[in-house]
């Protein structure tokens, strides 16, 4: 069953298009990466989903329902971002007490549990917290709130690389004991991808691919030697990125079934060929221009 059916869906602001014409679905107890540089409308789109921003146009469902102010999609939904205040008369401890009845399934015992782990002082207001501690404590209240619907919205913000770890084992952790939709937000993919099942890549506001992570891992390869060689063979193939390191040598990214029957002829010419990481993917993917930053100390 789909959570989130979007069709043709645009938020314009003045004459910008946030979101252009978007179209995908996401479906239940799966937890999808929603990959884009920034400013590429993330922030946007998932707003709209939580039902905080009106669409311009199309049709976005969730829960079978438009978000917009609907009671419905507010109670079996959370959504969580750097931007998350608390009045100060409330601390840590109290906001955990406090939000607990808004969450159907809330898991006293693991906000609990995850507080005492990350050490918080429980009489300190969320205002005096750093940015990441504030992400910290924010992803305590979306993973125990249990909620059908967990939106994080670039949720290691501030994070040092230890808490991060833990974030993303802990939310592993509890998916599998109740699995339910998660978003996940990030302009990069490299930490992410080990818990992500599907990954919806937009770039300016429109769908550049959606795809199960294992497929991503595949979609690509490089070839890196002698740039004529090289030309010959990605010769009429569409080049998701090319990069010349030193004169005469290029390296090229190329979709892997268009030219994986010729690996062996290939690698027989001397041609590398390497497997493309998948935040290295994304990143082309989303380029504005093909090449590579020596491009720019190149020209002239």
């Amino acid at each position: 069953m789909s959570v989130i059916q979007c069709e043709n869906l645009t938020k314009s602001y003045s004459k910008i298009k946030a979101i252009d014409h978007l179209s995908f679905e996401i479906e239940e107890n799966k937890i999808t990466g929603l990959i884009g540089r920034n400013g590429s409308g993330k922030t946007t789109l998932l707003k709209m989903i939580a039902g905080y921003l009106k669409p311009t146009s199309g049709e976005l469902k969730v829960f079978s329902e438009r978000p917009f102010n609907s009671l419905d999609v507010s109670a079996n939904s959370i959504f969580l971002d750097d931007t998350l205040t608390f009045p100060d008369s409330l601390s840590l401890s109290d906001i955990l007490t406090e939000v607990a009845p808004f969450y159907a399934h809330w898991n006293s015992s693991l906000a609990n549990g995850l507080f005492d782990y990350y050490s918080f002082n429980p009489k300190q207001p969320h205002s005096n917290l750093s940015k990441g501690s504030k992400s910290t404590f924010n992803s305590i209240l979306g993973i125990a709130s249990h909620s059908p619907l967990t939106i994080f919205d670039e949720p290691t913000t501030g994070m040092d690389s230890a808490v991060r770890k833990d974030f993303y084992r802990a939310l592993l952790k509890d998916y599998l004991e109740y699995p339910r939709t998660i978003i996940l937000s990030s302009h990069l993919l490299s930490e992410l991808e080990e818990i992500l099942e599907d990954i919806l890549l937009i770039n300016q506001g429109t769908k550049l691919l959606h795809l199960p992570a294992l497929e991503l891992k595949e979609l690509a390869v490089g070839l890196r030697g002698n740039a004529q060689d090289v030309l010959s063979f990605a010769e009429g193939k569409e080049i998701i990125y090319r990069e010349e390191f030193v004169k005469g040598s290029l390296y090229v990214v190329i979709r892997r079934k268009l030219i994986q029957p010729q690996f062996e002829q290939i690698r027989q010419t001397g041609i590398e060929v390497l497997s493309v990481s998948t935040d290295d993917l994304c990143v082309y993917l989303t380029a504005k221009t093909k090449g590579g930053i020596n491009d720019v100390f190149n020209k002239g």
